[in-house]
């Protein structure tokens, strides 16, 4: 008995590890293009759910699905409706390793063909190059699985007679219910449905539960997935904790569905009698009662979306809310989250420009840089902990330029503090003209969501603002040394206009980095345009 249980646990976890094997080397094969499959392929619920099965099926991973999704939501690049639709088929794709295990693992049984597979596949990966070397782990991970198949199927053989259905709950109403939750524990013990479908196989093969029993723990392994999903999203952004509740309730309705399906299935079960194969009709069930799941939510998804943007509220305005820890696995998601956060994090820096200098001079609004500050260090630490490098040159010099608009935000929000300099300003008739401009065009980064035209007038701006510095700073001075004006005025002037530069140079590089983009001035340009403000500071 210890034996078979010691082979039963072996042979789960050389499953577990090919699945995460072959999951990762796919992943790595996919690399940026699955995920722009996703994203271009959700027009619809229905279209949303088929690309969310495709994607699965070929990733053989659910979470990984559902983490790019949750990118894609997090970075605006889709609507919560449309992430839901490619949850829901995501359920759909998982059954495709339930349907490899019965056919490959059970009736084929390539579990000998599988060996010299994991040897050709670790090969590939250690002496292979660029994608060879993913497609290795792939063929290894995949080959892994079935080795843990058959050491499954041995630990159960060595239990056949001794553990039989009769030793499991009845094929009663409350017999159900409770394969249900032990299907459930399962889950919880293997983070893996597919490996719970696996195990209920191999017991189901060698007559340790019987067909009945196996559906009910197969519906508890689907519901426990929900678990994993809820607990994953704990402390995460407000997009995460959506899908997470989402996946909840719409797994909990579908095992509600299968639950009671139950009852017909042994019915039509008992009726085939020995002509339907036992593996074949529970992977069989697990599929249609998805897909069954799927289509009773399809055609309401607006609906059940906006359930649960009631019941799970966003926060508030600050950015950072959607920045999300499950995305760093994925860089690129994690920087689509990232690069929509500080957007709007630069919409709020420019409205606070754009309100204070259009504020009269005994009403300028109170901006808080504090809850700025919060935010921008909120960014920085998820930018930080963001890795990107040579391998993907795209997402790099992406992340780089998220760094560089970052850096400028940080300095704006210690030009909000200068009250003193921004009321001067507002008191000084030349001042409060070029303090309109300024605000009217930093008005328009907010409205127009980034146009490309921006950063040529900020920089044109910039470059007018540097020459009136220049003039004022002479002229003032001349005026203090003639006393037609008070010294202390003079600096206040000076610092003013100085102001007003600065800003609008920060304004400018962030415009540049975030309305550009990649195809901004690279990072040696920003270190010559930092010297040639520190010069403009003499």
């Amino acid at each position: 008995m210890i034996q078979s249980v010691i082979t039963i646990f072996g042979g789960l976890g050389l499953f577990l590890l090919g699945m995460h094997l072959m999951t990762r080397g796919l992943r790595q094969l996919a690399g940026n293009r699955l995920r722009q499959y996703i994203q271009n392929s959700t027009r619809t619920p229905a279209t949303g759910a088929l690309s969310g099965a495709l994607a699965t099926a070929l990733l053989q991973s659910s979470s990984a699905t559902t983490v790019a999704t949750v990118g894609f939501v997090s970075a605006g690049l889709m609507t919560f409706p449309q992430a839901l639709g490619v949850i829901f088929g995501a359920n759909i794709g998982t059954t495709i390793t339930g349907w490899m295990v019965a056919l490959l693992g059970f009736k084929l049984k390539i579990g000998l063909l599988a060996q010299p597979l994991i040897f050709f596949g670790v090969l590939l990966q250690l002496f292979g190059r660029g994608r060879w070397q993913p497609f290795g782990l792939a063929i290894a991970g995949f080959g892994l699985l079935f080795v843990g198949i058959d050491t499954l199927t041995q630990g159960f053989s060595i239990l056949e007679g001794r553990i039989t259905p009769d030793d499991f709950p009845g094929d009663t109403f409350l017999g159900r219910l409770q394969l249900v939750l032990i299907g459930v524990v399962i889950t919880l013990i293997t983070q893996s449905s597919s490996a719970g479908v696996a195990t209920a196989l191999a017991a189901l093969t060698v007559g340790a539960i019987s067909f009945p029993q196996a559906a009910a723990l197969v519906i508890g392994m689907d519901v426990g997935t929900t678990a994993t999903a809820a607990l994953a999203t704990v402390g995460g952004s407000v997009a995460s904790r959506r899908t997470g509740f989402a996946h909840v309730v719409y797994n909990l309705m579908t095992g509600l569905i299968a639950f009671c399906l139950l009852v017909p299935l042994g019915w039509l079960y008992a009726a085939a009698g020995p002509h339907l194969d036992p593996q074949i009709a529970l992977v069989g069930f697990h599929t249609v009662f998805n897909l069954i799941g799927v289509l009773a939510v399809v055609g309401v998804t607006k609906h059940f979306a906006r359930l649960i943007i009631w019941l799970i509220p966003s926060k508030g305005a600050d950015p950072a809310e959607r920045l999300d820890d499950r995305l760093l696995k994925y860089p690129q998601a994690a920087l689509d989250a990232a690069r929509a956060a500080v957007q709007d994090q630069a919409k709020l820096l420019f409205g606070a420009v754009s309100d204070v200098l259009r504020a009269k001079p005994e009403g300028i609004p109170l901006v808080s840089p504090d809850a700025f500050e919060q935010t921008n260090t909120s960014l920085r630490s998820y930018l930080d902990r963001i890795k990107t490098g040579p391998d993907d040159p795209a997402a790099n010099a992406d992340h780089i330029h998220l760094l560089h608009a970052l850096d400028h935000m940080d300095r704006l929000t210690d030009r909000l503090r200068q009250s003193d300099r921004i009321e001067t300003i507002q008191t000084t008739e030349h001042l409060t003209r070029f303090g309109h401009q300024l605000s009217g065009l930093a008005g328009r980064f907010v409205e127009a969501d980034g146009s490309p035209a921006l950063p040529t007038e900020f920089d044109a701006l910039r470059q007018a603002f540097r020459e009136e510095r220049r003039l004022t700073r002479e002229n003032t001075l001349n005026q203090a040394a003639n006393d037609q004006v008070g010294l202390e005025e003079a600096i206040a002037r000076v610092d003013s206009i100085r102001w007003l530069h600065r800003t609008t140079y920060h304004l400018w590089r962030i415009s540049v980095h975030l309305v550009d983009g990649r195809n901004s001035e690279a990072p040696k340009t920003e270190a010559r345009l930092e010297m040639e403000m520190e010069l403009d500071q003499t």
